[in-house]
Parts: structure tokens; C-alpha cells; sequence
């Protein structure tokens, strides 16, 4: 099951990359397309090339994160902190697209249809919110840690001993 698991998230993750690759290449042809054509303007095709990349950037991200820690890793124990950072690392590519995305909303907006501004602002706050819940959810693990840590820490001596590994072998091979 394990075999099976691992091969569906590695076709997963291969597909993802395929899709952001796919959304680059339709941005740049459209954009090569309005810059050609007299009906539309350079500066809408920028801003929708910009928006295509920033969507593909976090589609491959998302593909990131499940080739790492569901196909290299598959059921490998790991620490609280470890989990944390990679979780950290992931929101934090999804929370920059979040912003740029609608940084890119506005300034398209703001050109187009000002009484639309409303729905660039509503992704501006919930970009901030998933900030906002990045920053409790670090606040909360990091308390956690600090008070199941030895836990943690005991967990991975005895299972060093069990194998016959050193911390320091186990640090070496997670960094490969």
C-alpha cells in the first residue's frame, strides 16, 4: 500500500508540474498574441503574463511539496519542528503568490473598473488572514515544542539506537 501511495503522489506531483509549466507557456502566448494585435493593450498582457506565472509558481510549489514529503519521505517519522518548517516553508510560497496575485488584481482593476476594487481588496484580507493564521499556528507549535520536545528528542535517540545510527549520520542523510 505504501508502494501504491507513494507512486500516486509522485504522478501527482509530476502532473502538477506539467500544469504550472502548461500555465507559463499559455501566458507567454497570450501575451505574445496581444502584443501583435492593435485591439489589446501591452500593459493588460503583462499583467495577465504576471498572473499566470504567480499561479504556475505556486502550482509548482504545491508539486514540491507533495514530491518531498509524500515520495522521498513516504512514512518516515519526523519531529514536530521538522513538520512545522516544511508546512511554514509551503504557506509561505502560497501566501506570496496570495499577495502578488493581488497586487496584480488591483493594478488590473484600477485600470479596468474601479467599482470593482472590491474583490482585489477581499484577496489582499485573505491573504493577510492565511498570514495571520501562519503566525498563531507557529506561535502554538513552537509552545508545543517547547513542551513535548524532550519527547521528541527521546523518540529519536532510541531510534538511532535501535538502528545503530548517530544523530549525526541521521542529520547526514537528511541533508542528501
Amino acid at each position: 500500500m505504501t508502494i501504491l501511495t507513494r507512486v500516486i503522489f509522485a504522478l501527482s506531483s509530476l502532473l502538477l508540474l506539467l500544469l504550472a509549466v502548461g500555465l507559463v507557456g499559455v501566458g507567454v502566448r497570450e501575451a505574445a498574441g496581444a502584443f501583435v494585435s492593435p485591439d489589446e493593450s501591452a500593459a493588460d498582457a503583462i499583467l495577465d503574463i504576471l498572473g499566470y506565472v504567480i499561479v504556475a509558481i505556486a502550482v509548482f510549489d504545491v508539486a514540491k511539496y507533495l514530491f518531498e514529503d509524500e515520495v522521498r519521505r513516504g512514512a518516515e517519522k519526523r519531529s514536530a519542528a521538522e513538520a512545522r518548517r516544511s508546512l511554514t516553508k509551503f504557506l509561505s510560497t502560497i501566501i506570496i503568490a496570495l499577495f502578488l496575485e493581488a497586487l496584480v488584481l488591483v493594478f488590473k482593476t484600477a485600470r479596468e473598473d474601479v467599482s470593482l476594487m472590491g474583490y482585489p481588496v477581499a484577496l489582499l484580507v485573505a491573504s493577510i488572514l492565511v498570514l495571520v493564521g501562519l503566525g498563531v499556528f507557529q506561535r502554538l507549535s513552537a509552545t508545543v515544542e517547547e513542551k513535548v520536545g524532550d519527547d521528541d528528542d527521546a523518540e529519536a535517540a532510541a531510534e538511532n539506537a535501535a538502528t545503530g545510527r548517530t544523530s549525526r549520520s541521521k542529520a547526514g542523510t537528511a541533508r542528501r
